[in-house]
């Protein structure tokens, strides 16, 4: 490659890498809040990572139908799958894809775990419940705790086994916790999140949710799964004094306690507008948590 063209190609990446910048700010406010806190020279990856995820876990919106969101995840899953970048190098040219494919090269990222993330949203495509506690907790495991794992190899962290596992805890937290917050979208499309284990153990059904029917026993399962990601939460709270440079990577698990917290004063009318906690409070959570001590 000339330098001419290299230039060129750098170019190319640096506005790339902007664009997941924008897109990352305008999906995801609380974030990209979180990556502001990481070192300047690695926050273009993680903005590349989590707009990636955000990309992902938003085909269902943008399809009318099960096959499309198929084919698009299939064009992911053939573009992760080639150096290149896809045949004739073509996912070049989108801009996430291009940002995602020049960050798994740069910080050797694991290909096989990001198609995990996106065989994991083919899920979300139709409209069958989820069946149990134990596969919600995978697909949290592999939709969002993969992601902040991927972060913290971005940031130069060591993946040991307890780092791993406090990323598994702060990504089951947050996913978890934004499943919960994304309950009345959810209903109102027929998808049902909450397992049904879970929601047989408390005498509801999977119909209580699609109809909308705060019964009692609906919100027995809320509060429990409400009580399981704060359990998550704790364990990595609990590790994050310990990871060095890996503390970064668990903020954006940081404002889960905020929007729990909202949803448990709200708990009888799960089905109503989500509770959002005010900007300045989630701000300051994520100042106080990027001081040294990863979560709070």
């Amino acid at each position: 490659m000339t330098e001419a063209a290299a230039n060129g190609r750098e170019a190319e990446l640096t506005a790339h890498y902007g664009l997941c910048d924008e897109a990352l700010r305008d999906q995801d406010r609380d974030c990209w809040l979180a990556c502001l806190f990481a070192p300047a020279a690695e926050r273009r990856h993680l903005h590349a990572l989590y707009a990636f995820a955000c990309e992902i876990a938003d085909v269902r919106t943008r399809v009318t139908q099960p096959l499309l969101g198929e084919m698009r995840l299939r064009w992911w899953l053939d573009a992760l799958a080639t150096e290149s970048g896809g045949a004739g190098g073509g996912a070049r040219a989108h801009p996430v894809a291009d940002a995602l494919l020049d960050t798994v090269e740069r910080c050797g990222l694991p290909r096989d775990e990001i198609a995990a993330l996106i065989e994991a949203h083919s899920f979300d495509l139709y409209d069958d419940p989820m069946p149990t506690l134990a596969e919600l907790e995978t697909y949290c495991a592999k939709a969002v705790a993969a992601p902040l794992r991927w972060s913290a190899q971005c940031l130069g962290a060591v993946l040991d086994a307890e780092t791993a596992k406090a990323m598994q805890d702060a990504g089951l937290a947050l996913g978890l916790t934004k499943l919960l917050r994304a309950l009345p979208r959810h209903a109102a499309a027929g998808q049902v999140y909450v397992p049904l284990d879970v929601l047989a153990r408390h005498g509801a059904s999977a119909q209580d949710v699609i109809e909308r029917r705060a019964t009692p026993g609906l919100q027995a399962a809320l509060a429990e799964l409400r009580a399981l990601a704060r359990a998550h939460y704790a364990l990595a709270r609990q590790a994050a004094p310990h990871l060095g440079a890996a503390q970064a990577a668990l903020l954006p698990a940081a404002v889960a306690p905020l929007a729990l917290d909202a949803m448990e004063r709200r708990a009888r009318n799960p089905f109503g507008e989500p509770p959002e906690p005010a900007q300045w409070r989630r701000q300051w959570r994520l100042w106080r948590a990027a001081r040294g001590v990863g979560l709070c």
